[in-house]
Order: structure tokens, then C-alpha cells, then sequence
């Protein structure tokens, strides 16, 4: 899908803040029970079902057909100078909730995950100073499947056009745990309260943090030290009672770094246990130019969420275990990092709960204590839980201590919105977290951050993608580009290592831009990753060389 069909402002956040006491919920029949009662729908596309709801007894499915995306929408009555907070439960891909005729900036917001659970939708609008009504509406995508749509709201000043009714107390929320334990931390998660805005954390009897999700991370901790956390839920009614506590301590910290650390600009390569027409690569034979490995890829098991690895000796040439094992060893005393890489094209893993979080993390730090991998990359090209999958790799963080290394290699379209998934996770692990290279192929155009259409093979598809990223929150050392080493490593989105060369130069230091050029540099730029360091060596080693020494002269 291209990004002519992405909506702009994928970077909205959500709203995490409380309404004020004095704010309404302007739109009417938000949650459906009246049917269709104060909305409009075209062609058609719109209709009330009873299952799946998200609250009450009905929610709103809309089917996009043709030309046809399914909009539904109600004017609601505002107050002019004012600032109404927009949201909404969703299931689907490419959903998507805006506001026009607000008087200043139009907004909308989408989602393009794909799992089958509700997730919420919110952004924020300010009123013209002669604005009194707004045209709000959902919608999904051309040629998309149906999209379901409950608990609409519009809560701000009463503009005096009626209202639903306001929201009752939140419950206290309930399954309250503590996992991904380290020297200076923990993680807090607990059963989501419907009707909740958002949720208060206690920590000792002090409120510590807010968030929107069902999770949290405590930082700033003594190590060796328990503490005492509670949690309740709040919405526009107030605050709700809080659960039971529940006790977490911290480690008593770990000994001596283990592991090789990753230079300030490092260049990344994944190493094919198998042979599909590329070189044939031991561990040894990768060009010293790489210093993150990623070993491609981790076996999926009978046990949710567990991993395994399982060496293609025989693919390989007759490559034995030790000799794996010895060859990791010797690039890690050389300063290289080796990691297992999670997932890739055909990779089934997935981590849906608490229990296939932990085996996850447990059997990749088995792995890494068996093989000597310094770390894991996380490549699931189907999709991932953000809230578990934090779990797993801060259950694993507080394992392996502060030497491991953290990688992801999502798709385009997982890190075109903060909304998404992989970027939820990544901001989520940002503390632990060493780079995100993301797979700049295979993805045809998307949009930049300027909102612009940009199509893959140029610089201005590599430096507006990444522009994404540096602002929605990552630390430019975490952003990393990623291209295929040739034209055989990727359907399409091959580019020469001159584009990327000029790629890194305009982030870094504003020169070789294309007509894109981003309002500020980003010297601390982590560097470039290629699929694959077998199809480098295919090519004589031409994109390591060119790009390599690029990525280790970086300012």
C-alpha cells in the first residue's frame, strides 16, 4: 500500500491528561445503542452491530467498498477558542478519526494495525474563534476489510447542542504485576478498566506516573530496594479507587559488562543461516566493517512465545556448532556484536500475554548464554503486542543486564505513526533500546514527515522516513537506515550505496540532500543496516566498503 493512501499527522499522541471537571462529551450516541441516530454514513457503508462491542450492546461497522471508505460522521457544537479531545475504540486496519471545519488545523489520526483487539484512537482539535460547530467522523481504507468503531467522544466546553450522558467512576483496576526487574527499575502491569481515560501510579502512596495504557515503567530506583505500587483508573468522572497494592524490588545489580559495547555509528548486517543463491558464510568470513551481526533467525517452538535456534550445518557446508560458537567468540573479543534475530518473512512468533512475554525472554537469554549472542532483534513482519512485547524485552533487559543489545528491524508501515505497534514498543523500550533500523524496501512510496508523498530508491525516501522517527520520539542513536546490499537482497527499494552515503550525509550534516532537507541535523545518527552480509559478499563486499567507512566517519 502506498502512501497516497496514508493519512497526515501519523504522529499524534495520545491524550493522557484528565479532562477538566467542567468538560462534556459533545458527541451524541458515541456508543451506538441508538443505532445510527445522529450520524451519517456513505454509500451505505455503515451499520450497527451487536458483537464485538467494546462497551454496551452495540457498535458501529463500517464496510469500505469501491470508491466507497465508509465515512461516518455527526457535526457537533462547540465552544469557539477551545480545545476538545477526540476519541475512540477501533478494531481494523486503517482506521481512521479526524475533525474538520475546526476554524484552525484540521486534524485525523489512523491506525494500521491488524490484530483483533479494540485500541484506542485520540487526538486534539482547538476551536476558531467563531467556530460553534465541527464535523467529526471515522472512516476506513479502499479496498480494506470492514472496521468496527465504539465509545465515541468529544469532551470539551458544552457548546450547548446536548450531550450524552458523562461518564460514571472507573473500577479499580485489577492483576496488578511487576515484571522486567533491573538495578534501577520495573515494569507495572494490570488488567485495562473499560471506561478508562487513563491511569494513576503510586508508588509508596505517591502518585509517580500517568499513562494511557494498562502498563507503566518506574525508574529512578534504588537497587536491592522494594517498593510498594498501587494503581487506579480515571476518566472525565474522576478518579476511580485504587487496586490492591502490590510489592517490587529492584536487583542488587550485575557484575562486569559481558559483552562488547556498540560504537557510536555502527554499521549493522544480517547473516543468513541458510542458503538461498547468496554467499555461504561462516560467522568468520563477515567483513570486519559490520559491527552488529544479526544471525537470521530464531526457530519458533510448541511453546507460545519461546524460541529456539537451530544451526543449518548442513546447508552451511558442513558448519558445525562449536565452530559457530568459537566464531562468535572471536568477533565479539574483536569488539562485534553478534545478536539472534526474532521473526523475519516467514517468522510465526508471537507474544499475546504475560506467559508467552516470559518465555520469550527466558529462552532468548538461554540462547544468548548458550551460543554467546550479546542480544536479540526483534523483525516480526506480522505484527507484534506492544504491551507484552515490552514485557518480554524488559523481562529480558533486568536478565541480561545493561551490555545487551536491542535491535528492531520494522517494516515502513510499522513506523509511519507513534500509534503503531513497533513504534509504541520502541518508545516504550527507548531506555534499553539500541537502534531501529528500519527496512526502507519491499514498501512501496509513504509518506515523509513533512506529508509528503516520497517513493522508494531516492534519498528523499530514506532522510523524510527517517525524519519520522528523529521526531516522534527516538534519540537519533537509535535510528538506523535500512537497505538491501543488492539487487537480489530485496524484491524492490535497492539503492546504490551513494544514495545511502547521501542519505546519512544530509541527517547528519545537512549536505547531499535531495528535495527533501530536514529543519535541523542529526549527528548522532546510529548509521545503516543491510539484508544481507551473504549477499554483500555476493557483490564483492561493495556495500560494506563504500557504506561502512561512511558510517564510522559520521561527525
Amino acid at each position: 500500500m502506498g502512501a497516497a493512501t496514508l493519512a497526515a499527522g501519523g504522529l499524534t499522541a495520545l491524550a493522557t491528561g484528565a479532562a477538566q471537571a467542567a468538560d462534556v462529551n459533545v458527541a451524541r450516541n458515541g456508543g451506538f445503542e441508538s443505532g445510527l441516530a445522529d450520524w451519517s454514513c456513505t454509500g451505505g457503508g455503515g451499520a450497527v452491530v451487536s458483537s464485538p462491542v467494546y462497551a454496551g450492546s452495540a457498535a458501529l461497522k463500517g464496510t469500505p467498498a469501491g470508491s466507497d471508505n465508509a465515512r461516518c460522521s455527526q457535526t457537533v457544537t462547540v465552544k469557539p477558542n477551545s480545545t476538545y479531545t477526540l476519541s475512540t475504540q477501533v478494531q481494523g486496519s486503517y482506521v481512521y478519526l479526524g475533525a474538520t471545519g475546526t476554524g484552525t488545523q484540521d486534524v485525523s489520526t489512523w491506525t494500521p494495525g491488524s490484530g483483533g483487539g479494540w485500541q484506542k484512537l485520540s487526538t486534539t482539535f482547538t476551536t476558531g474563534p467563531t467556530t460553534t460547530q465541527v464535523t467529526v467522523y471515522t472512516h476506513g481504507w479502499y479496498g480494506q476489510p470492514a472496521y468496527l468503531v465504539d465509545e465515541f467522544s468529544v469532551f470539551g466546553p458544552d457548546g450547548g447542542g446536548g450531550t450524552d450522558p458523562g461518564p460514571s467512576l472507573p473500577g479499580a483496576p485489577a492483576g496488578t504485576t511487576v515484571s522486567g526487574q533491573s538495578t534501577n527499575g520495573l515494569t507495572l502491569s494490570w488488567g485495562a478498566v473499560g471506561g478508562a481515560t487513563g491511569y494513576h501510579v503510586y508508588q509508596d502512596g505517591v502518585r509517580v506516573r500517568t499513562v494511557a495504557t494498562a502498563s507503566a515503567q518506574i525508574t529512578g530506583l534504588a537497587a536491592a530496594t522494594s517498593y510498594s505500587f498501587q494503581v487506579s483508573a480515571y476518566n472525565a468522572a474522576g478518579e476511580g479507587p485504587k487496586s490492591a497494592p502490590v510489592t517490587g524490588t529492584t536487583t542488587g545489580g550485575g557484575g562486569p559488562n559481558p559483552n562488547p559495547a556498540v560504537p557510536k555509528h555502527a554499521l549493522t548486517g544480517y547473516w543468513q543461516n541458510f542458503n538461498n543463491g547468496a554467499t555461504v558464510q561462516r560467522i568468520s568470513d563477515v567483513s570486519a566493517q559490520y559491527d552488529i551481526i544479526a544471525v537470521s533467525f530464531a526457530d519458533a517452538t510448541t511453546t507460545p512465545g519461546a524460541i529456539t535456534f537451530n544451526l543449518d550445518s548442513a546447508g552451511l557446508g558442513g558448519y558445525t556448532v562449536a565452530q559457530f560458537k568459537a566464531d562468535i567468540a572471536a568477533k565479539k573479543a574483536a569488539g562485534t556484536s553478534v545478536i539472534l534475530s526474532i521473526g523475519g518473512e516467514k517468522g510465526t512468533i508471537s507474544v499475546n500475554d504475560s506467559a508467552s512475554a516470559a518465555n520469550l525472554a527466558n529462552s532468548a537469554y538461554a540462547l544468548m548464554q548458550e551460543y554467546g549472542f550479546t542480544g536479540i532483534d526483534i523483525d516480526l513482519e506480522n505484527g507484534l503486542n506492544p504491551t507484552y512485547m515490552t514485557q518480554a524485552l524488559r523481562a529480558l533487559s533486568a536478565k541480561a543486564g545493561p551490555s545487551l543489545v536491542l535491535t528492531m528491524a520494522p517494516q515502513t508501515i510499522d513506523m509511519q505513526s507513534t500509534q503503531g505497534g513497533y513504534f509504541k514498543t520502541a518508545l516504550a523500550v527507548k531506555d534499553i533500546l539500541t537502534v531501529v533500523n528500519m527496512q526502507y524496501y519491499n514498501s512501496g512510496s509513504m509518506n515523509g514527515c513533512d506529508g509528503k508523498v516520497y517513493s522508494q530508491g531516492s534519498v528523499d525516501f530514506l532522510t523524510a522516513l527517517a525524519c519520522i522517527q528523529l521526531e516522534g520520539g527516538l534519540d537519533p542513536s537509535q535510528v538506523g537506515i535500512g537497505v538491501p546490499a543488492s539487487p537480489s537482497g530485496a524484491g524492490s527499494g535497492y539503492v546504490s550505496p551513494t544514495v545511502v552515503n547521501n542519505a546519512l550525509d544530509c541527517l547528519t550534516r545537512g549536505t547531499s540532500c535531495g528535495s527533501f532537507k530536514p529543519s535541523k541535523t542529526y549527528p548522532g545518527l546510529r548509521g545503516a543496516m543491510t539484508w544481507s552480509t551473504n549477499w554483500d559478499a555476493k557483490a564483492g563486499g561493495a556495500w560494506s566498503n563504500a557504506v561502512g567507512p561512511k558510517v564510522h566517519g559520521l561527525p
